[in-house]
């Protein structure tokens, strides 16, 4: 009941027309969320779904968006965390290695997205074979039980890969 008198008050201050929704980023929020009705049909409106799930973009991003993103993922990888009273770092990659083959082949496929990605940046072929290369040790060396989980923990190919893939950035002029 208090809804539609704070509606009818709201329409008649704009003219008839309903006030924008705003969240709490300053977003404007459509009506109907995702029962909205998009240029899709009805069901997702997937032209304003960026807002809904927190600035997600299912667009085309840009380099230093796509550098972020497996920038993140490499830190995910190889040294999100800190084993407690010591420096050493550690990521998911060590973590899922220790279930034996499955584990090195799921982390191996991340590891070589990212490379996918360095190579969609622009990234030469060069540096893509040498991003391989630590690619293709982690995942040999990863697969031999306890020992490979240690290495897999020191190498951190992804930390690595990014590395060589921000130097290079580095280097290449901005447009």
């Amino acid at each position: 009941m208090t809804d539609d008198i704070f509606d009818s008050t709201a329409r008649r201050r704009s003219g008839g027309k309903r006030p924008p929704i705003i969240d709490q980023d300053g977003n404007e929020v459509h009506p109907g969320g995702f029962g909205a009705s998009g240029p899709f049909g009805p069901g997702v409106d997937f032209q304003n779904i960026s807002g809904a799930l927190g600035g997600i973009s299912f667009g085309p991003l840009t380099r230093e968006q796509r550098f972020a993103r497996i920038e993140a993922l490499s830190k995910l990888l190889d040294v999100a965390f800190v084993v407690p009273g010591t420096k050493i770092r550690y990521g998911i990659d060590g973590l899922i290695g220790l279930v034996p083959v499955v584990g090195d082949i799921l982390t191996t496929a991340i590891s070589l997205w990212i490379v996918r990605e360095a190579r969609a940046l622009g990234a030469p072929k060069y540096l893509v074979a040498r991003m391989l290369g630590n690619v293709a040790l982690d995942g040999v060396v990863g697969l031999v039980p306890f020992a490979g989980d240690a290495f897999d923990v020191m190498f951190r190919a992804n930390m690595r890969n990014m590395r060589i893939l921000k130097r290079w950035m580095d280097k290449q002029p901005r447009a």
